[in-house]
């Protein structure tokens, strides 16, 4: 955490800001297909944090993108900034949008059934085909 304890970020183009004072639930780098069709990117790494101590300011356009899941993002410049599980009162914040993402690193690889197959993790984090254990 920062010495002010905020975690902050936005888009691309600045119309969408969020922060939030709360500890993160946890860091993952996600590899699942729809992830990587959401972000663009080989894999989504996310900081997941509690939903109702997010304050966004500007216009967010929303997708749902899978059962329970919706995926935020800036509608002017189409930064992905978001995916939100409203059901367990938590949004993941992507790392790319954050402010300062030097500060956080994943703790785990999940859906690495799905990784790129050019994509080699040697990082020693835990990997999980899908889901991680309980």
């Amino acid at each position: 955490m920062a010495k002010d304890g905020i975690i902050s970020g936005g888009c691309l183009c600045g119309a969408c800001a969020y922060s939030t004072r709360a500890a993160p639930i946890d860091i993952r780098a996600c590899h699942c297909r729809i992830c990587q069709k959401a972000t663009g990117a080989p894999f989504y790494a996310r900081v997941r944090v509690p939903l109702d101590q997010l304050s966004i300011k500007g216009p967010i356009g929303w997708y749902s993108s899978s059962e329970g899941l919706r995926r935020g993002f800036c509608p002017r410049c189409g930064t992905s900034l978001f995916s939100e599980r409203a059901e367990t009162n938590s949004i993941g914040l992507t790392m790319g949008s954050l402010d300062d993402p030097d500060r956080f690193q994943p703790t785990m690889h999940i859906f690495t059934a799905s990784k790129q197959i050019w994509l080699k993790l040697a990082d020693d984090l835990p990997c999980y085909e899908d889901f991680p254990p309980v």
